[in-house]
């Protein structure tokens, strides 16, 4: 069992609590959120500082809550918990192409389908893909096919909340973390953790970095070789936002490449 999930999923490893991953920020491109468990903590990124527009091109804000990143320009890759199954669906909204929710120039585009990652049950397998109507004409994100780049320092972005139970975000945040190793991570969170389906990221003695409610599906991202934005995670869930000793865990993206990259060819993506 975990602490409150970064969407719905920034958990609590003493008990699952799932949040509805309400986006708080009235913006007039979002669908209607969905409503928000009472006492539930809001969720953006802790201590982080805001995106340039243009900066994380490929960065998307999901209508649910969620953020999520261009896997090609039809098709996003989010986080499972931020989705109810897989089959046709056209009740999520998908905003790009700006950092400012309310920017004139955001891109909104409707979902046709959602694929949950299969034989996901709330535990590890923590990705989704949402196929869009139309393209949203930005860079994607290339992801990880293998653990080369899972070490490091991380690039992590999203409209969460800025602090622990704080307000949606209406700008992107960006923030830097690093690696925390499987063996160092599962001290903190025991049998919660899945080690080699997810990767845990954040200042182990500090604190005061990290993804929170309102991120999940958004990427963790690094550069490749080439100095190219490469994926290695997905927002999924810790225990509280930002807790010295309780780092962030995501969804590692190496070990389920061939999965998602099957997955989006039977989008048509």
């Amino acid at each position: 069992m975990r602490t409150y999930l970064k969407h719905i999923k920034r958990a609590t490893a003493a008990g699952a609590v799932i949040l509805a991953a309400a986006s708080l920020q009235p913006a007039s491109a979002f669908a209607a959120p969905a409503p928000q468990p009472t006492g539930s903590p809001q969720t953006r990124v802790v201590g982080g500082t805001r995106a340039a527009q243009g900066e994380f091109p490929f960065m998307v804000r999901l209508s649910m809550g969620c953020g999520g990143a261009l896997y090609t320009k039809d098709v996003v890759l989010t986080a499972a918990h931020c989705v109810d199954g897989s089959g046709p669906n056209t009740s999520v909204t998908a905003t790009g192409g700006a950092v400012d929710l309310q920017d004139s120039k955001a891109v909104t585009v409707k979902s046709t389908e959602i694929l949950q990652a299969p034989g996901y049950n709330g535990k590890g397998k923590d990705w989704a893909l949402i196929k869009l109507a139309k393209p949203i004409d930005q860079p994607t994100l290339k992801i990880a096919e293998n653990d080369t780049f899972n070490n490091g320092d991380f690039q992590i972005a999203g409209w969460g909340a800025d602090k622990e139970g704080g307000a949606q975000q209406r700008y992107l945040l960006k923030a830097t973390v690093p690696f925390v190793d499987d063996a160092t991570c599962q001290q903190a969170y025991g049998s919660s953790l899945t080690p080699g389906e997810e990767i845990c990221a954040g200042k182990l003695t500090t604190g005061g970095v990290d993804t929170c409610q309102g991120d999940s599906g958004g990427p963790m991202f690094r550069k490749d070789d080439a100095g190219a934005w490469l994926q290695v995670g997905i927002v999924s869930w810790g225990e509280g936002c930002a807790r010295p000793g309780k780092p962030g865990v995501y969804t590692e993206v190496s070990t389920f490449a061939a999965d998602i990259k099957k997955a989006a060819a039977g989008l048509g993506g």
